[in-house]
């Protein structure tokens, strides 16, 4: 019998939601709980104890997965207060469970005769998760490795929140506006003091960081920006790195970079420093050439600049752009209206990897311009999953733009649902927050596709931490090619957008690669010295920081670390995304140029990447699509030309 979706309860019925809350969270914790209980009473040695923990953790998925979504995108307060609570439950038990020596005896004595690859890697992972939570430790160490679990997770989970509800708002006068499109100056109506608001979402901030041609009003909407939880978030994140050093340390380890790296594909920590400085040496020659080019340019306006600040980088960006390249963002903009870049993005990852998407009109969800997708297999008719696409910003919802699990995809249990989280505007997008969408996109289908293996730890982004943004990163190029963007791509007339300014883009874009990539390099940098040096001053760090890595002056008095929610989630390895790229460009060798739906490379590679989800290494992934194992110089041709 093929597993149906959730049925979520109409979004305006609070009492609904309430218990449907329950039911994902307090119900399954209390039977991975009753799983738990079973495994201790199991005779060492027992078969059966592997096929319990993968019972154990279907629960727990769906514990986690609705208490982590609800509490970032419902509307009501309580309600998102209240799945954070059960998202700390979630977490103690997990905390627990991985330090309990009886489980971890049940499984260690698991026999391994007629055990398949999948089942071993399986059990070596359990095995090497419970000896990295300290399982094997003395009492008392156990016991601190707990506290120190739980504050971690309160900790993250503050940062966070912080983040999401520290939404801020900075008035600038009116004649701030000049530089802006017409439906972005009629969205902002002037107060009777003569100011309009602009606030931090993204919808707010970007266009008018890119447009406005007010140097002063960029830089004070830019520095609210850049503030974002502070000072609230200082405090936490000066608690958080010393909680994960003290835990990296208790197991055994030299900080926590080097705990986090020993489960991904880069391996010590120490090589994330040497990969930084690496990235940051070759993208030098382009990035000094790049930023020569927009000082030159705001030197136009302004003669005596010394320096181009990050309050001015995007707007000079977008006039070296459009000057020099003859690419006008407004211009381009003409030719992205959001519902048909929505329905142009479905339409082509249908055509690429053999999929259908199916509104679901009638599915109840959080929020009424929340739209639900059915997806199955072209000509299959048996569902996959069902999709979520969140794409507009509201008050107290996640503000930047990730997927989220609602249910992680069992065979023959569950089908996989995933959610979509981003915050555009309603009506024309920019060409990046295209890019931005596909890039989301993919995390999205690599969700699904992965969503039908056995055993739970499998299913979806499961492969190694620094791998996940690879197969994202590569669907970006979708969004940059002519024939396929002219599928959607059209102004109020029905006219494609022309090849050849699709050509002048891709052309604009490459510039300033250099500078992305040292920018880039700046964000990992504070990711990574933050925890491997515990400052003092987190402030003054990251502007060293800058200094060494990053291209433009950062903003005096900015805290730009406040804000930077990654530190959360992806704690001291932000490199992962340029570590992602090295091989997206690599994978996106094997793709025709000339036919990018070409079915072939694009079957093999969604069937042995993407559905593959974490049942092999990534590097043994990326092996089976190309042949051959994977290699830089796609990227090193890319950044140096």
């Amino acid at each position: 019998m093929t597993p149906t979706p959730l049925v979520l309860p109409p979004a305006d019925d609070t009492a609904g939601w309430s218990s449907f809350l329950t039911e994902r969270t307090a119900v399954p914790l209390a039977e991975a709980a009753r799983t738990a209980d079973a495994l201790r009473a199991m005779e060492p040695g027992t078969a059966q104890a592997l096929a319990l923990w993968n019972d154990l953790h279907v629960s727990l998925a769906n514990a986690f997965a609705a208490s982590s979504l609800l509490s970032q995108v419902h509307p009501d307060g309580d309600l998102r207060d209240a799945a954070e609570a059960a998202e700390q439950e979630a977490n103690r038990f997990r905390t627990a469970l991985m330090l309990d020596p009886e489980v971890f005896a049940r499984l260690e004595a698991v026999p391994r005769d007629g055990l398949d690859d999948a089942a071993w890697r399986v059990l070596d992972d359990a095995l090497r998760s419970f000896r990295r939570a300290g399982v094997d430790r003395d009492d008392e160490t156990r016991e601190r490795l707990r506290v120190l679990g739980e504050r971690e997770d309160d900790l993250a989970q503050a940062f966070g929140r912080h983040i999401r509800d520290g939404a801020r708002t900075t008035r600038v006068p009116a004649s701030a506006l000049e530089g802006l499109p017409a439906d972005y100056v009629e969205a902002h109506p002037v107060d009777d003091d003569g100011t309009v608001a602009i606030t931090t979402d993204y919808p707010d901030t970007h266009p008018f960081l890119t447009f406005s041609t007010d140097a002063e009003a960029r830089r004070t909407v830019m520095g609210a920006f850049l503030d974002l939880a502070w000072p609230e978030n200082d405090e936490v994140l000066q608690e958080l790195l010393a909680v994960r050093d003290e835990r990296a340390r208790l197991l055994g380890y030299d900080g926590w970079p080097a705990f986090d790296a020993e489960v991904k594909m880069i391996g010590t920590g120490a090589a994330i420093a040497d990969f930084i400085d690496q990235i940051t040496h070759d993208a030098t020659v382009a990035a000094e050439r790049d930023a020569a080019v927009l000082l030159d340019r705001a030197r136009l306006d302004d003669p005596g600049l010394e320096r181009l600040d990050v309050s001015g980088a995007r707007f000079y960006t977008e006039a070296v752009r459009r000057e020099r390249y003859e690419v006008d963002a407004q211009e381009v903009r003409r030719y992205f209206d959001f519902t048909r870049v929505r329905q142009g993005l479905l339409d082509v990852t249908g055509r690429l990897f053999g999929l259908t998407w199916t509104p679901v009109d009638d599915a109840p969800t959080w929020h009424a311009e929340v739209a639900a997708y059915d997806v199955a297999l072209e000509g299959a008719g048996e569902p996959l999953g069902r999709i979520y696409l969140d794409l507009h910003p509201r008050p107290g919802k996640y503000n930047h733009a990730a997927q989220f699990d609602l249910v992680s995809g069992v065979a023959g249990r569950q089908l996989p649902e995933g959610v979509l989280v981003c915050n555009f505007g309603r009506g024309l997008m920019e060409h990046s927050e295209v890019v931005t969408l596909f890039h989301e996109f993919g995390h999205l289908l690599h969700h699904v596709l992965a969503g039908r293996h056995e055993w739970v730890r499998f299913s979806g982004v499961a492969t190694e931490w620094d791998f996940v943004e690879a197969p994202s990163q590569m669907l970006e190029e979708w969004a940059w090619d002519a024939g396929v963007l002219a599928g959607f791509a059209t102004d109020e007339e029905g006219h494609a957008i022309p090849a050849a300014l699709v050509e002048r883009m891709r052309a604009a874009e490459e510039f300033g690669k250099g500078v992305h990539a040292r920018t880039q390099m700046y964000y990992a940098s504070v990711s990574y010295r933050f925890h491997a040096e515990l400052p003092a001053d987190l402030t003054a760090r990251s502007l060293e920081l800058s200094e060494q890595y990053a291209v433009w002056a950062a903003l005096p008095g900015s805290h730009f670390h406040c804000g930077f929610g990654h530190l959360g989630g992806y704690t001291s390895a932000y490199y992962t995304y340029m570590w992602s790229l090295v091989i997206a460009k690599d994978l996106f060798s094997a793709f025709d140029p000339g036919d990018l739906f070409a079915p072939e490379v694009a079957l093999r590679y969604r069937d042995r990447v993407l559905a593959a989800g974490g049942s092999k290494d990534a590097a043994d992934l990326v092996e089976d699509f190309l042949g051959r194992p994977y290699e830089p110089k796609a990227f090193t041709a890319w950044l140096e030309r």
